[in-house]
C-alpha cells in the first residue's frame, strides 16, 4: 500500500515518529511540513526489494517501524548484508545519486515495513534548504560508513565462531528477531555454519 504522509489514516502518528527521528528533530514546525507534504508512506511486506542493486530509481526512506536491509551480491551469486535499518533509522541512495550511477547496493525489507519516503532529488533539494537537516543527514552518514568499514575488519579479522560471538553480543535483539538467512549473510557465513555455530553457543551457555 502506498499513499501520501497527509492522506494517510495513521499520519499523526507516522508524523509524531518522523519528528523524533534524529536527522530531522532539529527541524523547526515549518520545515517539518513542507517535508511531509512531500512524503509517501509504505506498507512493505518481508522480501519485498525497495531498491535493486544497480537501480537508478534512487529514493530516501525513513523506517517508521520494521526493518531494512543494505545487500550486495556478487557476480557469483553470494549475497552479503552491509547494514540493517531499524525503527527511527533511515535507508538512502545518497551515493548513487551524488555519483550519478547506479545503486551499489539492493534495500530490501528484512521485517515487515512501515516507510516514509521521497525521491532522492526531492530529499537533497530539501536539504539544501534546510543546513539543519543536510548536517544531520552527513554526520549519519560518516557513522554509518565506520560502521560498515568496521564490520568488513572485522569479517576479514575473526574466524566463523568469533563473528557469532561479537554479532550477539553487540546487537542481541537482533540476533533474535532476524532470519538465520540474514544473520548468516551478515557475517559471511553459510546458513548451516551459522546453524551449528549457534547451537554450540546456546550449549556453552546452558552448561
Amino acid at each position: 500500500m502506498k499513499c501520501a504522509l497527509y492522506d494517510h489514516p495513521l499520519r499523526n502518528s507516522i508524523s509524531l515518529q518522523l519528528r523524533a527521528n534524529p536527522l530531522l528533530a532539529a527541524l523547526d514546525a515549518t520545515a517539518q511540513a513542507e517535508l511531509f507534504a512531500m512524503l509517501e508512506v509504505l506498507d512493505v511486506p518481508r522480501g519485498e526489494t525497495l531498491l535493486q542493486q544497480g537501480g537508478r530509481e534512487l529514493r530516501q526512506f525513513f523506517v517508521i517501524e520494521g526493518m531494512l536491509k543494505r545487500v550486495v551480491t556478487s557476480a557469483g551469486g553470494r549475497e552479503m548484508t552491509l547494514h540493517f535499518a531499524r525503527e527511527g533509522d533511515f535507508e538512502t541512495a545518497y551515493d548513487a545519486w551524488r555519483s550519478r550511477c547506479g545503486s551499489a547496493y539492493a534495500v530490501v525489507c528484512a521485517r515487515r515495513a512501515v516507510l516514509a519516503t521521497l525521491a532522492m532529488d526531492d530529499w537533497c533539494s530539501f536539504m539544501d534548504r534546510h543546513p539543519a537537516a543536510r548536517q544531520a543527514f552527513h554526520d549519519r552518514m560518516l557513522q554509518l560508513g565506520s560502521a560498515i568499514a568496521d564490520h568488513a575488519v572485522a569479517l576479514l579479522l575473526l574466524d566463523a565462531p568469533s563473528r557469532v560471538d561479537r554479532f550477539s553480543c553487540r546487537y542481541p535483539d537482533l540476533a533474535e528477531s532476524l532470519s538465520q538467512r540474514d544473520v548468516a549473510a551478515h557475517l559471511n557465513l553459510s546458513a548451516e555454519t551459522l546453524c551449528r555455530l549457534s547451537r554450540r553457543q546456546r550449549a556453552q551457555v546452558a552448561a
